[in-house]
C-alpha cells in the first residue's frame, strides 16, 4: 500500500461499504440500489435469495419492509485487495433483526464482495452474505424512550 491512488482507493471501498449499511439501516432501497453496477447481483444464500440488477435489489426492500420490524446492522472492516480498476474484499457483519411474525435472528456473518471502479466511483458487483453464527432466540432488550428535551 504505498501510493496514493491506492490509500484513496481504500479510503472508497471503505466508504462504499458504509454507505451500504448506513442505507440499510435507514430503508434507502434505492440508495443500496446505486451503490452496484447496473449488472451488480446480490446474493444472500442461507435465504436463496440472488438480486441481479439495481431494479431487482432496489425491490428486495419492499419485501424485506413487510417481514422485518427491526433491523440493526454493524459492519466491521475487512480485507480489501485492489487490482486496478477491481477490487475484493471482506466485511465482518452484526446484525439483530427483528420479523413482524414475532421471530428474531442474531447473526454473525461476512460479506464477500467485489467491486468494480465506475465513472460513478467505486461499485458493488457483486455482494454474497455467509452468515457464520445465527441465534433466533428471542431478543432481550428494547429502544430507550426518547428524551423529554432539554431541562
Amino acid at each position: 500500500m504505498g501510493d496514493f491512488q491506492e490509500i484513496a482507493d481504500r479510503v472508497e471501498i471503505e466508504a462504499l461499504r458504509g454507505e451500504f449499511t448506513d442505507a440499510a439501516m435507514m430503508n434507502d432501497y434505492d440508495r443500496i440500489a446505486s451503490l452496484f453496477t447496473p449488472d451488480g447481483v446480490l446474493r444472500m444464500p442461507h435465504i436463496r435469495v440472488e438480486l441481479a440488477g439495481r431494479e431487482r435489489i432496489r425491490a428486495w426492500g419492499e419485501r424485506r419492509d413487510a417481514l422485518v420490524s427491526l433491523f440493526i446492522q454493524t459492519t466491521h472492516p475487512g480485507v480489501i485487495r485492489i487490482d486496478g480498476d477491481t477490487a475484493t474484499g471482506r466485511a465482518y457483519i452484526h446484525e439483530l433483526i427483528g420479523l413482524r411474525d414475532g421471530g428474531s435472528h442474531l447473526n454473525h456473518g461476512v460479506y464477500h464482495d467485489r467491486y468494480r471502479r465506475t465513472d460513478e466511483g467505486w461499485r458493488f458487483t457483486e455482494r454474497v452474505y455467509e452468515i457464520r453464527h445465527l441465534d433466533h432466540g428471542p431478543p432481550t432488550g428494547s429502544a430507550p424512550r426518547a428524551a423529554e428535551g432539554p431541562r
